[in-house]
């Protein structure tokens, strides 16, 4: 899984100046011709591919994916045996919560809105500010965090060790291991599952392979302007977006409703001046399914979020047909929604550690 490539503010603004002035097409008030809108975009976005069949070299298979869903699913990773990975990452609301930051561990509110965790495996790294390098490293930490699930490494293993059928379960996942329940093997199979909870053939997907009838005229209008105002800048290949870091507030930073001063985003990483208040570029798949939007969780509505994206960071102030023509293309990145059916999960023993 490749690094994100640090950008500071000034080559930022720079870059988005750049892709508006290399646009190919010219604004205009009609919905432009879709062969060339879809040449235009082939060479920005990619249609969201097959999973892929292995991570780092391993092999992903269908043990090692079948025990990631149940333990996705899986309350007893919590201290609670309340809280599982589908709480704040519903596979039912399109891989989030819905609401403005989670509830973990003794009702404690989380300190930023919940990611979708739908096509994750293609972003670059994990989490608003990417502290994980891939969805791994990212499973490990909320059942660690004291906000979210509050549980140790040892008693996760203690937990799976006291369930017989987890126990043949990791044996079957992790053939020739003479211990193979452990905390990491936990997350590798995590990460096998979340791999597979992608979003093919959205409308846009269709659109890019070659389908003219899957846009109307205003969504087309919408993803011109995307282009051509310079969202792409930030947000484009597969993902729309989850590549790189970027200020929140490029050109104009917003109010502290929407961008907490005391959340300093990747700084709280690298500790350096520059990364104060940036954040990795939001993937932009299935947008119209996971309001509330940005890192703080406060604004439900798509079209206002384009709004300030244009005035923050591309020094544009929309109009209300731009911002709402822009959301209607966002909304054509929906895909077709994992099907995943709720486990049948092994019962506690005698040994399980009893909730707290």
């Amino acid at each position: 899984m490749k690094h994100f490539r640090p950008i500071t503010l000034a080559l930022a603004a720079a870059l988005a100046t750049t892709v508006s002035a290399l646009a190919i097409a010219k604004e205009n008030t009609s919905a432009p011709a879709a062969a060339e809108l879809r040449s235009m975009a082939s060479a920005i976005f990619q249609p969201i591919p097959d999973p892929p069949t292995e991570i780092r070299g391993e092999k992903i298979t269908p043990e090692k994916i079948e025990l990631g869903r149940m333990l996705f699913f899986e309350p007893r990773l919590s201290r609670s045996h309340i809280i599982s990975c589908n709480t704040c990452h519903s596979i039912g609301t399109g891989g989030a919560d819905n609401v403005p930051v989670s509830i973990g561990h003794g009702w404690q509110k989380g300190p930023r809105n919940s990611p979708t965790v739908f096509n994750a495996v293609f972003n670059a790294a994990q989490f608003w500010d990417g502290r994980a390098d891939d969805l791994m490293e990212q499973a490990k930490g909320p059942v660690q965090a004291s906000v979210e699930m509050n549980n140790t490494p040892e008693q996760v293993e203690i937990t799976l060790r006291s369930m017989p059928e987890y126990v043949e379960a990791f044996r079957t996942a992790f053939p020739g291991e003479e211990s193979p329940v452990t905390f990491d093997n936990m997350a590798r199979v995590l990460e096998a599952f979340q791999s597979t909870l992608v979003t093919p053939d959205s409308r846009f997907d269709l659109f890019l392979k070659g389908s003219d009838d899957a846009l109307d005229a205003e969504e087309r209008q919408g993803l011109s302007l995307f282009i051509n105002k310079a969202c792409i800048a930030c947000h484009s290949g597969v993902n729309l977006g989850g590549q790189a870091y970027f200020p929140f507030g490029v050109i104009q930073r917003p109010g502290a409703d929407i961008l907490p001063a005391e959340d300093k985003g990747r700084f709280s990483v690298t500790n350096t001046a520059t990364d104060e208040y940036v954040f990795r570029a939001s993937p932009l798949r299935n947008v119209a399914l996971t309001a509330p939007y940005f890192h703080s969780g406060e604004v439900w509505d798509l079209k206002q979020a384009v709004a300030i994206m244009g005035s923050s960071q591309l020094g544009h102030t929309l109009t209300d047909d731009e911002a709402g023509s822009i959301a209607r293309f966002l909304e054509t990145l929906t895909g077709i929604q994992p099907k995943v059916e709720y486990p049948t999960l092994p019962r506690s023993t005698a040994t399980t550690p009893k909730p707290e």
